[in-house]
């Protein structure tokens, strides 16, 4: 397993924090796709196009990922737009540890292969901790 990346979630200004945290920590956007860019079997209305999807920050160490709350899902509350992201190096460990953490959790995403070539899911574990699981498959 790689290092623990925390995962930022807002409500559409996603792309303003990370400009602002790009000023505060001198760093940069080092990956960014919004939800416009995403394939066409992720399709989402017109008002989430600009909104991103997914991004990693970086300066120095820091590392951090973020998003826009996806379209149709609920709000994020101060306190709650936080997960810990964990990558995994093989697919029997991101099942282990997502079937663990999950017991007596609540799964919020199945564990599933997914548009961009990983096993991805997301557990509140049962201390409500938000977890998210990735392994990226191996390219062929």
């Amino acid at each position: 397993m790689q290092a623990i990346t925390p995962y930022l979630n807002f409500n559409g200004d996603a792309a303003e924090a990370l400009d602002f945290y790009a000023a505060a920590f001198g760093g940069q956007i080092v990956h960014c796709q919004t939800f416009g860019e995403a394939r066409a079997d992720f399709p989402s209305p017109d008002s989430h196009k600009d909104k991103i999807m997914h991004a990693l920050f970086s300066a120095g160490e820091l590392n951090f990922m973020v998003s826009d709350c996806a379209p149709g899902t609920a709000p994020v509350t101060a306190g709650s737009n936080i997960s810990l992201a964990l990558n995994f190096t093989d697919e029997a460990s991101v099942t282990g540890a997502f079937e663990a953490l999950a017991a007596g959790g609540t799964i919020t995403m199945p564990l599933q292969d997914t548009f961009w070539g990983a096993k991805f899911g997301m557990v509140t574990d049962r201390f409500g901790i938000s977890w998210m699981f990735n392994y990226d498959k191996p390219k062929r």
